[in-house]
Parts: structure tokens; sequence; C-alpha cells
């Protein structure tokens, strides 16, 4: 999700709730404690020089049970980042504490956002030898047309 999409979507919300990927609920007491852009200039494993830029968002809870941030607020936050950082419409990932800090993407189903798992991966599959799903299936698909039982060889 996009940064614009995030504050349109919140504009008719009166207090954002946020779902982790298992379906629990992030507590309604949440404080958003960051909102900055996060540049990640890397150099993947076959070679590559990337360049990725996001805009992060930190919730956290903690034991002021009656704290409850109204879109409005945090719509307020976002501007001030926007202002004071030049945050773009970027990418939105969220970081919410677990057994250590995760780092989730952002959708929205309705009524709650979702925070979304994110994964690891390998951006240089080519260089490093590793398939892809196209060529593990083409290779099933030449291998089973070739030994098809109509085709004498088995």
């Amino acid at each position: 999700m996009k940064l614009n999409e995030f504050k349109t979507i919140l504009s008719g919300l009166h207090h954002p709730t946020f779902a982790l990927p298992n379906g629990e609920q992030v507590p309604a007491h949440y404080h958003l404690t960051e909102v900055g852009e996060i540049t990640k200039n890397f150099v993947d494993c076959g070679g590559t020089v990337r360049h990725e830029k996001v805009v992060n968002f930190q919730l956290w809870t903690a034991d002021d049970f009656d704290h409850r941030l109204e879109a409005q607020a945090v719509i307020g936050i976002i501007e001030m980042a926007e202002s004071e950082l030049g945050l773009g419409n970027l990418d939105v990932e969220v970081e919410y504490q677990s057994d250590t800090i995760g780092k989730y993407g952002l959708e929205f189903d309705g009524q709650v956002f979702q925070l979304t798992s994110t994964q690891t991966d390998c951006l240089a599959k080519e260089k490093c030898g590793i398939p892809t799903a196209e060529s593990i299936s083409l290779k099933v698909s030449q291998s089973s047309s070739a030994c098809s039982p109509e085709s004498g060889c088995c």
C-alpha cells in the first residue's frame, strides 16, 4: 500500500485498527512511535546494486490501556513527517514488536489494516543457479510428455 492510499483510507475512519497475519489484533491502545523513510542501498548476491525506499511506521504498545489514536491524529503525524522529511508516495512498511521487531507489508480489508507477512528472497536467482517456477514447470512438462505411456519410452 502506498502512503497516499493509507491516508485516504484513514480519512474515512475514526480509530484505525491493525491485525497481525495470524488474525490477532494489535491492541487498541497502540502508539505510532515513528514515521520515517528508510533507504536501503545494497548489492545482491549476483552483484547488482539495488536501491529501495519505503515509508516506515512503527507501532508500539505500552500499559496505558486508555490510549486511543484517532485517524486524524495519525494523519497529522504523517503530514508532519512529510513536511519535515520530504516523504514521497512510497510503499508503507510497518514495524511491530513480536519475538523481535517484525517487518510487515500493509493492506486494508475494508475495516481493518492487515499487517502482511514479508519474506526474504534471492534477487539474483538466475546468477545463483536457482531454478525459477517457470523453468521447473517447463522441465516437468517436457519430461512428462517425453515419458507418457503413448511415447513408448516407459
